[in-house]
């Protein structure tokens, strides 16, 4: 069966049919879905109960694996999965939600924030590869905003005033937003902020987008009232009804997404009950500006 996409938002997002994802890709195929990837920045999979590795495997096709260290404030003996995979459930090592005052649910929550994985990284991701393997029964959709429309929506005169400019990303900005401000001074130093441009360029088919998220803070050259000001009318802006897409979740769903392009949140669901969300990361490549001035 050949691969095909029906188009699911004005702006972007594909749904793919003809692909088993239990079964490794011939290069035609990770091409194919490579170059749908650079048009349809998120691909929504279908009926794929697949195992970690298998869901690894097929990340593979697109770069390396992300370190996942510094994602998170669970310890190594916490972790639940084993795979190379990220837990994105709320579920702890028993396989039980976790309890609603816990530390790493309260950390986790930010999930519900507008962001894009990894940005707190001085090499941000490049793709992210969400397996439902047991979906909550109320809430929890996952909205994704499409930021090349959004960005060809600014005003020309936006667009010069922003061109330039380079926010500072941390985790500690996006969960400090939501109140979550105690860290260990071990933390303090993996969460340092680090420096991303705030409009960047597809290095394939070279539209411009924003670079927004949650865990950006600041803006260098700005007070810190007038940039998060900024970068708050940019994130209402970027994720108007007109550019944003929100996927239902069925089990076994597979969704692939750009973090150079996109921004995403979870919504809120009920945290008493499962809900097992696996994800694969795929490494970005180079910073998007020279990290010095952050240290």
């Amino acid at each position: 069966m050949t691969i095909a996409i029906r188009q699911l938002q004005k702006h972007f997002v594909g749904e793919v049919s003809g692909l088993d994802l239990r079964k490794p890709l011939t290069p035609d195929q990770a091409r194919e879905i490579e170059a749908a990837m650079d048009k349809y920045e998120v691909l929504v999979f279908h009926d794929q109960d697949i195992t970690d590795e298998q869901q690894m495997a097929f990340a593979l096709n697109f770069g390396q694996r992300e370190e996942a260290r510094g994602g998170n404030i669970t310890k190594a003996d916490e972790h639940r999965l084993t795979s190379g995979l990220n837990d994105v459930s709320n579920l702890g090592k028993d396989g039980k939600p976790l309890p609603k005052d816990s530390r790493a649910n309260l950390f986790n929550l930010g999930n519900c924030l507008w962001h894009s994985d990894s940005s707190f990284r001085p090499i941000p991701a490049k793709f992210s590869l969400l397996s439902a393997r047991v979906v909550n029964p109320k809430g929890g959709n996952t909205e994704f905003a499409d930021m090349r429309a959004a960005y060809d929506a600014l005003d020309d005169e936006t667009k010069a005033e922003i061109e330039d400019l380079v926010c500072e990303h941390s985790l500690m900005y996006s969960r400090g937003s939501l109140g979550f401000t105690e860290y260990t001074d071990e933390e303090k130093e993996m969460f340092k902020p680090v420096l991303q441009r705030l409009v960047r360029t597809h290095p394939v088919h070279r539209r411009k987008s924003l670079y927004l998220s949650s865990h950006a803070g600041k803006v260098v050259g700005m007070s810190m009232p007038e940039g998060r000001l900024l970068l708050r009318d940019l994130t209402e802006h970027a994720t108007q009804p007109e550019f944003v897409y929100v996927h239902k979740w069925k089990l076994h769903d597979l969704v692939m997404w750009d973090n150079r392009q996109t921004m995403h949140r979870v919504r809120r669901y009920d945290q008493s009950q499962p809900r097992d969300m696996r994800r694969a990361t795929v490494a970005g490549t180079e910073p998007t500006v020279q990290q010095q001035a952050a240290e």
